[in-house]
């Protein structure tokens, strides 16, 4: 009788291994095809099963707050340099990250709305306010611009991104909302 090679179930030996597959595969796929795509498309790319992926994030949006926890790491650390070119480097990642994954901002949402408790909006004012003095005190961005202002100019190009029907289009119709603003 001959035994089959074959998929062997580690158990709990490949729980680290499962889970940065899950957060691989749903940084990407939701980077693609957003927020709302359906888990199971996460679950065949980590190859993993359903169970595998409910037992490290029962809900969408614990994986969405994985996932992006990298984007908020990204912007504290643009948001460190001390230097007043600081605040440029945070709006252009901020700008970079909604245009490639709207996911992003959904999550953010989604977060707000479901979890009391969440700071993802008062994270990203605490960066831009910590940041906006210094490109003004530079004189690279206007005296009268608040760190409120800075959010609502996201919230446009967020808008922007979703409401793109050719992804094209997206690129350039973000450069005029830039444009438009009193941004770097």
């Amino acid at each position: 009788m001959a035994i089959r090679g074959g998929a062997v179930n580690r158990g709990p030996a490949a729980a680290v291994d499962n889970r940065r597959a899950i957060l691989v595969a749903a940084r990407r796929v939701m980077a693609e095809r957003g927020y709302r795509v359906p888990l199971s498309t996460i679950v065949r790319e980590a190859g993993v099963s359903q169970g595998v992926l409910y037992r490290h994030f029962p809900t969408r949006l614990d994986l969405a707050l994985a996932v992006f926890e990298d984007n908020f790491t990204e912007l504290a650390a643009a948001a460190a340099d001390p230097g007043p070119g600081a605040f440029a480097q945070l709006w252009d990642r901020l700008v970079e990250l909604t245009v490639e994954s709207s996911a992003f901002v959904e999550m953010a949402l989604d977060a707000r709305e479901d979890l009391p408790g969440y700071r993802g909006n008062l994270r990203l004012l605490e960066l831009v306010g910590a940041t906006l003095p210094r490109a003004q005190e530079s004189g690279s961005v206007d005296a009268g611009l608040t760190p409120d202002d800075v959010l609502l100019a996201w919230r446009m190009v967020f808008g922007v991104v979703v409401t793109t029907t050719d992804p094209s289009e997206v690129a350039p119709a973000v450069e005029r909302v830039r444009a438009l603003l009193p941004l770097p």
